[in-house]
């Protein structure tokens, strides 16, 4: 099974659709914990649901039992950026709710969705890793 991961920040809608088009993504899971983003215009929950199946018939979901809480996400942002401690406190998170118990057919051939531009510090990578950990035999594909 392949899972895609993308970010919208400094990309182009242009640049971002191709991509999905071209990797053959079925469906976009957007794990952002705020999805109504003024960081991209395209990006807005409504406006991405219906640019993604008018551009390339792609299904959009919002998850957000895969997206960090406020105060996990203010505590990095805002006080201390420390990636190692976040990644550590993320993944204890995704351990707690259990999302290894999510029906695996979802992520098949689907994309996780977030802002960050680079997947390195970015949870959508924490989550891929943590499902091929616990599943085995995926393939991530950072577009």
């Amino acid at each position: 099974m392949k899972i895609y991961t993308i970010g919208f920040t400094q990309s182009t809608a242009e640049s971002f659709f191709t991509r999905l088009c071209a990797a053959g993504v079925r469906r976009l899971i957007d794990v952002r914990l705020n999805n109504v983003s003024q960081l991209a215009g395209f990006s807005k929950r409504d406006d991405l649901r219906y640019f993604l199946k008018a551009i390339c018939g792609i299904d959009y979901m919002h998850l957000p039992s895969l997206a960090p809480t406020q105060a996990l996400l203010d505590g990095y942002r805002k006080v201390n950026h420390d990636w190692p401690g976040y990644a550590a406190e993320f993944l204890a998170l995704m351990k707690e709710r259990r999302i290894e118990d999510l029906d695996p057919a979802l992520f098949d051939g689907c994309c996780l969705l977030c802002s960050e531009a680079e997947p390195d510090h970015c949870h959508r990578r924490l989550i891929a890793e943590y499902l091929e950990e616990r599943w085995g035999g995926l393939e991530i594909v950072h577009l």
